[in-house]
C-alpha cells in the first residue's frame, strides 16, 4: 500500500489517541470528515491500521509480575517449533513473543498474578518439549520507557 503524508499523519495521531473524533482527526490533517474516514478505513482494510488498544495501568488494578523470558529450543525441525511456539503463545499469561535469530529463539513478555503463578507458566512451557528447553527469566522491576507508539518519520524513507 501506497501510504502518503496525509495517511502518515492519521496513523500517528491515531497510535497516541485511538479514542479522537473522526471530526478531530480530519481537523488535524485537514481532510473532510468524510475523507478522512475513508482514509482510516482503507488502512485497516489494507491491514496497515491493525485495531485499536487501551492502555490500562495495571498497576493501579491489580498486583502482578512483568518478565521477559528468553526461550532455547534444542528441537529447531520447523514443525516442531512451530507446535512450540504456537502452544506457548495460546499461554494467556504470554502477552508478546518475538522468534529471533541467534543463540536465543523467542523473547516473551509474561504478565502474572504473583511468582508463584509465574513459576506456573514457567513449568507449564518447560513441558511442552520435557529436557528440551532452556528458559532464562527476568523480573521486571520497572518499566522506563512503556511503549507509546512506532516512531513513524523515523523509520518511512520517504517523508512525503
Amino acid at each position: 500500500m501506497d501510504i502518503d503524508r496525509l495517511d502518515r499523519k492519521i496513523l500517528s495521531l491515531l497510535q497516541h489517541d485511538a479514542r479522537i473524533t473522526n471530526q478531530h482527526l480530519a481537523d488535524s490533517v485537514g481532510l473532510s470528515p468524510s475523507a478522512c474516514l475513508n482514509r482510516v478505513r482503507k488502512l485497516e482494510a489494507t491491514g496497515v491500521l491493525t485495531g485499536y488498544l487501551a492502555a490500562i495501568d495495571l498497576h493501579s488494578l491489580c498486583r502482578s509480575v512483568t518478565v521477559i523470558a528468553t526461550v532455547s529450543v534444542q528441537d529447531q525441525s520447523t514443525e516442531r517449533f512451530r507446535e512450540f511456539r504456537d502452544a506457548v503463545e495460546a499461554i494467556p499469561e504470554v502477552v508478546e513473543s518475538y522468534t529471533v535469530s541467534g543463540a536465543i529463539d523467542l523473547f516473551l513478555r509474561i504478565i502474572a498474578a504473583d511468582m508463584p503463578r509465574y513459576n506456573a507458566v514457567n513449568d507449564q512451557i518447560l513441558d511442552l518439549l520435557p529436557g528440551k528447553v532452556h528458559i532464562s527469566s527476568h523480573v521486571v522491576l520497572e518499566n522506563g520507557k512503556p511503549f507509546s507508539g512506532y516512531p513513524l518519520s523515523a523509520l518511512l524513507d520517504d517523508p512525503a
